[in-house]
């Protein structure tokens, strides 16, 4: 991979957030490592932007590891300047019922967990030499679930999103010392394939009465990426349209 370009992995790439996310840093000129556990849809692959795609299953440690030595072999000795870990799961039953802390499957709250919470940590470890070298950040995208009770969103994936919250501080303080930031983004109700139908009620909820866009929330990463936010570090950014003050 070049060196005169700024170089960015995004994880669950393919639609919604992190498509938006990997559109926004292909306009700014950054060069590129996506991974999904789908290949990249139709429409990217004529994307000469696209420099990199992996197609991996985060939720598996195997292909975590997998991700992590092909992604490195990818930028070989060029620093790497950001991490966006988006990838996340938020199972429902069939009929898109909440589950919660009675009717949940352990073994789906492991999934979530592995996914969530614990393939952010591997890939910040993994790539925190490369990061060291390019003096990079790190973005976790959180949830404004993992603060509140939320009518949809399960509680494996509400608890989860609660734990990234935390792991970002810790690796914030640790990260620090490498000259790595870390921080993270906590988005509402964005109008992605992860949304509930019903969503549309709590509009009323949000002061700026509308959903959020992807585009919206990619906005908010580049900046966390940028020299811009230089010295911020173990923050979390509510990008929820004022709906996380109630």
């Amino acid at each position: 991979m070049s060196n005169g370009h700024k170089s960015i992995i995004v994880t669950g790439a393919s639609r919604g957030i992190g498509h938006a996310t990997v559109k926004k840093f292909s306009t700014e000129g950054w060069r590129i490592i996506t991974c999904s556990r789908d290949v990249v849809p139709d429409a990217c692959q004529r994307d000469p932007n696209w420099s990199a795609h992996i197609t991996a299953d985060l939720s598996k440690p195997a292909d975590q590891d997998r991700f992590v030595a092909e992604a490195l072999e990818v930028l070989g000795e060029a620093p790497l300047h950001g991490l966006v870990n988006n990838a996340g799961i938020s199972p429902k039953t069939p009929y898109r019922e909440r589950l919660g802390c009675l009717n949940g499957d352990l073994a789906a709250w492991k999934e979530v967990f592995e996914l969530n919470l614990f393939t952010p940590l591997r890939l910040a470890r993994g790539f925190a030499a490369a990061l060291h070298k390019g003096r990079g950040a790190v973005v976790n995208i959180t949830s404004i679930a993992g603060h509140e009770v939320h009518p949809f969103a399960g509680s494996a994936y509400s608890v989860s999103k609660a734990a990234l919250s935390a792991l970002t501080r810790e690796m914030a303080s640790e990260f620090g010392a490498l000259g790595v930031r870390v921080n993270a983004i906590a988005p509402g109700e964005i109008a992605t394939d992860m949304l509930s139908p019903e969503t549309e009620v709590l509009i009323p909820r949000i002061p700026l009465q509308r959903l959020g866009t992807p585009e919206e929330v990619a906005n908010v990463i580049h900046f966390l990426c940028s020299e811009k936010a230089s010295y911020v570090s173990g923050t979390e950014i509510f990008v929820t349209g004022a709906q996380h003050i109630f």
